[in-house]
Order: structure tokens, then C-alpha cells, then sequence
């Protein structure tokens, strides 16, 4: 990748992520770019060291053949997480920087819930980071900012409208959304033609409607215990999850229940990861259910008129942003869909985009959120079915730790010291827990994919109990194992994982083979994910029977599916670690994110917006007044 590369001075101990990050110059954007042989009309600037990529790079470079590409998952992670981002980066720098191949990092924007709560920000970790560290955890370049706006603005278009509809006669509604123009004519509009089909209506003349025909169109008839669309913000804000709303005067006793989600849990940021254009966006944007009509029909943003001003709230965020590594590697960051109750992983117009500027013999290297029971499953059964995209190597990232306590070690609880068995030796723990890794090796390799495990090492691992997963993994099946220093080290760390992978890469044979067909019916496709997570079978409550029963109807069923579960285990309960089996998967409900293209079981209870605890990762975050600096920032 040649002049861009940036040689680290690696200190020991690691200091904090974001000294590291303060201490490297990052390097124009358009050097980046030009190594990527991205031409200026190519990409917007958005300051000095962030770009948006345009889509047109797609269509210019239709003809040229893509480069290999590699998604990292991990082990079933403990609440520290085990290193996914840090070694996807750390991978990328190694395969730059270190093995001469063109390579392009395609990661997740972080939510601003985490970076402030509490986990910390997402730009990898150490030496393996993409930078500058706070602008990437922060606003980056507007996108979840657009997501917010597009998403409330749908929020009142529903509202509003059940409000004008309990207030208007037929004959008024009709005649307020259809006004005359200047001349005294009356016309549809691009978006209501679209409604007028759907009914099955083929006039387009306004005044050619009967009475009828006037109502249909004009009165959607929303049951507002049907809706399912909430508004959202990018903070943890726990107060808002249940709220009432239409209390001030003029909205006339209009009052009702709804609550907020954090923004990355909105439909629109799960559809601006799974596009592949432009229209496909505006398309998706505009098939969104928000609720039913009391008749049980889906009402659509298109059905409210709004879905055209959707898209042109999104339409730069569509645009992935270009970033880089501490070592000058380029990297795309583009959408960051909550890994529960949508699919976890960054866009497929950032993946084609990579694949296509990397070309033959080049490297992607794509991040799934979660284990692979979740980032991975969904990122090949979701997202590579709409991208059309074929991955020839899988990274399962495991950490010591993590495979203690799934040997049966004590509970890890984020912020508080680790137990001494996670920081002295225990080989026969650490085997114990290769169970839940030889599982997920087992499922990935049934997509057709090699399967590489990443070490992440800690300074408290020993070369026993490195050896002990390394043996496990190549027993279970892995085309190798290998031990990785990446967040010491940078790419340095993880050159003997870059080897690895270009191998696996080189030398995969078999096609792509999905989890599931998407002809099967609903309850088939949820049932072969459970047996993958080693369920002996399903149990639906009474109201996710009614609701698949009522997706298979309205004509549904062909969506693949988006399992919401818990990151923590391979079941429904966090508290059962290791490879759980004979369990009975309970569903408790069935959403829909119509417009995104996936049905959503929701396995437990999960929660869409996030709350603080006791001490906020915002305590240690502030700014050096004289240089403008951020600090704190983990």
C-alpha cells in the first residue's frame, strides 16, 4: 500500500487508547483516498481527516473484479468484550502494513449510549485503532444524527395524521391532502400514485375518485395500539422508555403510550446497512410498517405521504465514511445497527465499495457485533442474501478469559476486578471452555467458509493455556489458530494472523451455504436457528402465534429472520455459558422491520434503550481547554 504507511512507536505498558490515538498525526484523507486510487470526485471532504466515499465508486468500477473478503465474529463474549473491532483492525494493519496487500477495514459507527454509558467507544483499542479516535466515537460525519431526524419525523407524520383523521370528514381529509394548485387543478403526487396502486386503484385524477374510492385513499385508519414505531435519540436514557404522549391542550384528550429507543435501534439504521443503492433505499424507506389499519392491513411510510422526505434526511448518510488505522491503513465506516433486534454489521455498500477498490488479491475485512451465534449467523443468513456477496474466511476472535468462564470460572462483571482465576493459570478451565468455541467453529464452517481463530492475548495468559485453544480450535475444525498481540503491537501483533487468513482465503473450495431457504415458513426458519444454538425446540407465547400468524398473511413469510437473544449464551438465559443444549427456545414476541427486509423474533426480554449506570463512562471524559483535545475517551 506503499507512501501512506505510518511506522508506531509501541510503549510498554499500553497506554490509555485515547493518549495513543492523541499521539499519532493522522494523515490527510485524500492520501488515503489516493492510494486507493480514489479520484477527487470520488469523495466529499468532510475536514481534514474524514470523507464521504460517493456511491458512483460502484457503478465506475462495475467491471473490475472483487478482493477476498474476511468477516470477524468472536466466542460467546464476556461483558468486557474479547476484541472483536481491536483485532479487525489490528488484522487490517497487519495486512497493509505489514504483508503489502491493499486492504480496507469496513466497521460499524458507534452509538453515542455506549461511548458515554457503559462500555466506552468502539475504534478498536491499543495499537490497533482507527483514528482521529474521537471524531469516529462521536458525531463522525452526521449519519446517526440523520437516522434521528428521519426516524421522529415519521413519528409525527403517524401521530399527526391519526389526529387529523379523528377530526376531518372524509370529504375534508380528501380535499386538504389533494388541494388545488394555482390553476385551480387538483393532482396526485408520486408518493400517493404508489398508494393509489397499492389499493388497486389505477385512476390518477384526482377528481375521477368516487366517494369510495376518496376514503380509501385518504383515510389509513391507523389503530394506534398497532403501532410499533417509537422515536429515538443517541443517548441511554432509561426515563424514556415508557412514556405518554399528546398531553397539552390542543392535541383534544388524544392522549397515548409510546416510549423512545436509542437511535441505532431504529428500522432506518437497519435498512441503511442492508441497501444497495439509492433507490433500493428510497424503496425500503418508503415499505416501513409502522402499525396496522383497524381492518389488519399494514400501513407503510408511503401509505403517510412521507417516505420520499426520508430518504432525502438519509440521503448522505448513504455515503460510507473513509477513515484510517494508526498505521495508515484506509478504513470505511458506514451504519451501526444494534446487534439484538437487527443484524449487527456495517453496510454492504461500504463492503462493495472495499471490494471493488481493494481488487484481486486485496483484502475486506468486515466486523459482525456479538458471537457468531449473532454478528455472524445473521451477517451471512441477512445481509450476504441482499448483497449477493461471498465471504471465503471467517475469524472467530477468543480470548482466555472468556473461555474460562465458560469452563465454569466465576461471573466477570464489567467494572469490577477480575477474580484470580482469570489472571493465574488454570489449563483444565480453559479446555473446559473450548466447548463453546468448538461450536461456533462447528456452525460458521457450515457456511462454506475457512474458519481462523484470533487469540487476543493478555499479558496474564500462559503459553499452556494458549496451546490448550489452539489444539481445541484445530480439533474442532478450524483451518487454524493463532495467537495474536495486535493491541500491543499494532499490526506487528497480528502478521501471523494475516498469513493465516490469506491462506484460508486462497484456499476455500465450497459455495455459500445459507442456514435456512427462505421459502420455509416462519416458524421453520426460527426453529433451524435454534437448533444451531442447540435448542431441542421452540415455545411461542400466545402473542408471537398471533403475530407470525398475521405476518404470514399480510405476506410476509419470505423475510429471513433476525433472532433478538441475548449475546451472552447460546441460549435465551445469559447465565448458561460453555455449549448449552436441550434446551427449549422461548419466543416471546414477533416484530417486523418490513422496509430493513427481516422478521424479528424476540427470544427474552431485550432492551432497545440502554440506561446509565451508577458512574457513567462520561465521568472521565472532558476537554483539554487549551489544545482543544478530547480526554477520557476509552
Amino acid at each position: 500500500m506503499g507512501k501512506t504507511l505510518r511506522k508506531l512507536e509501541v510503549s510498554s505498558p499500553v497506554p490509555a487508547d485515547i493518549d495513543i490515538a492523541n499521539s499519532v498525526a493522522p494523515l490527510h484523507i485524500s492520501d488515503i483516498a489516493q492510494e486507493l486510487d480514489l479520484a477527487p470526485q470520488h469523495y466529499d471532504l468532510y475536514g481534514k481527516y474524514k470523507a464521504k466515499v460517493l456511491l458512483s465508486v460502484i457503478d465506475e468500477l462495475k467491471g473490475k473484479e472483487d478482493g477476498y473478503y474476511v468477516v470477524v465474529g468472536g466466542i460467546t463474549p464476556t461483558p468486557l468484550g474479547e476484541g472483536k473491532s481491536t483485532t479487525t483492525v489490528g488484522l487490517c494493519q497487519a495486512l497493509g502494513a505489514f504483508l503489502d496487500k491493499k486492504v480496507v477495514t469496513c466497521l460499524r459507527q458507534p452509538s453515542q449510549g455506549p461511548t458515554f454509558g457503559i462500555k466506552g467507544g468502539a475504534a478498536g483499542g491499543g495499537y490497533s485503532q482507527v483514528i482521529p479516535m474521537d471524531e469516529f466515537n462521536l458525531h463522525l460525519t452526521g449519519d446517526i444524527h440523520a437516522i434521528t431526524a428521519a426516524n421522529n419525523l415519521l413519528a409525527a407524520a403517524i401521530d399527526t395524521r391519526i389526529f387529523h383523521e379523528s377530526t376531518q370528514s372524509d370529504k375534508a381529509l380528501f380535499n386538504r391532502l389533494c388541494p388545488p394548485n394555482k390553476e385551480g387543478k387538483r393532482t396526485f403526487n408520486e408518493v400517493m400514485l404508489g398508494r393509489l396502486q397499492k389499493l388497486g386503484i389505477s385512476k390518477s385524477n384526482p377528481e375521477d375518485l368516487t366517494p369510495t374510492e376518496a376514503k380509501q385513499f385518504a383515510r389509513l385508519d391507523i389503530n394506534p395500539d398497532s403501532i410499533t414505531w417509537r422515536r429515538v435519540m443517541d443517548v441511554n436514557d432509561r426515563f424514556l422508555r415508557k412514556i405518554s404522549i399528546g398531553q397539552g391542550p390542543e392535541e383534544k384528550g388524544m392522549v397515548r403510550e409510546t416510549g423512545f429507543d436509542i437511535s441505532v435501534a431504529s428500522e432506518i439504521m437497519a435498512v441503511l446497512a442492508l441497501t444497495t443503492s439509492l433507490p433500493d433505499m428510497r424503496a425500503r424507506l418508503g415499505k416501513m410498517v409502522v402499525g396496522n389499519s383497524r381492518g389488519g392491513d399494514p400501513i407503510t411510510a408511503d401509505d403517510l405521504g412521507v417516505g420520499g422526505a426520508l430518504a432525502v434526511l438519509m440521503k448522505d448518510a448513504i455515503n460510507p465514511t473513509l477513515m484510517q488505522t494508526l498505521e495508515g491503513t484506509p478504513v470505511l465506516v458506514h451504519a451501526g445497527p444494534f446487534a439484538n433486534i437487527a443484524h449487527g454489521n456495517s453496510s454492504i455498500v461500504a463492503d462493495k465499495i472495499a471490494l471493488k477498490l481493494v481488487g484481486p488479491g486485496g483484502f475486506v475485512v468486515t466486523e459482525a457485533g456479538f458471537g457468531a451465534d449473532i454478528g455472524t449467523e445473521k451477517f451471512m443468513n441477512i445481509k450476504c442474501r441482499y448483497s449477493g456477496l461471498k465471504p471465503q474466511c471467517a475469524v472467530i476472535v477468543a480470548t482466555i478469559r472468556a473461555l474460562k468462564m465458560h469452563g465454569g470460572g466465576p461471573d466477570v462483571v464489567a467494572g469490577r476486578p477480575l477474580d484470580r482465576a482469570y489472571v493465574t493459570e488454570n489449563v483444565a478451565l480453559v479446555e473446559a471452555g473450548c466447548i463453546n468455541l468448538a461450536r461456533h467453529i462447528k456452525n460458521t464452517k457450515a457456511y462454506g467458509v475457512n474458519v481462523v481463530v484470533a487469540v487476543n492475548m493478555f499479558s496474564t495468559d500462559s503459553e499452556a493455556e494458549l496451546n490448550a485453544v489452539r489444539t481445541a480450535a484445530l480439533s474442532a475444525g478450524a483451518f487454524d489458530a493463532v495467537i495474536c498481540t495486535h493491541h500491543a503491537h499494532g499490526g506487528k501483533g497480528a502478521v501471523d494472523l494475516g498469513i493465516a487468513v490469506q491462506k484460508a482465503c486462497e484456499s476455500v473450495t465450497q459455495p455459500l451455504t445459507f442456514l435456512y431457504p427462505l421459502d420455509i415458513s416462519i416458524k421453520e426458519k426460527i426453529e433451524a436457528i435454534a437448533k444451531s444454538y442447540g435448542a431441542s425446540g421452540v415455545e411461542y407465547s400466545e402473542q408471537a402465534e398471533k403475530q407470525i400468524e398475521m405476518y404470514s398473511k399480510q405476506g410476509f413469510s419470505g423475510l429471513p429472520i433476525c433472532m433478538a437473544k441475548t449475546q451472552y449464551s447460546f441460549s435465551h438465559n445469559a447465565s448458561e455459558k460453555g455449549a448449552p443444549s436441550g434446551f427449549v427456545l422461548p419466543i416471546r414476541d414477533v416484530r417486523g422491520s418490513i422496509g430493513a427486509g427481516f422478521i424479528y423474533p424476540l427470544v427474552g426480554t431485550m432492551s432497545t434503550m440502554p440506561g446509565l449506570p451508577t458512574r457513567p463512562c462520561f465521568y472521565d471524559i472532558d476537554i483539554d481547554t487549551e489544545t482543544g483535545r478530547v480526554i477520557g475517551l476509552s
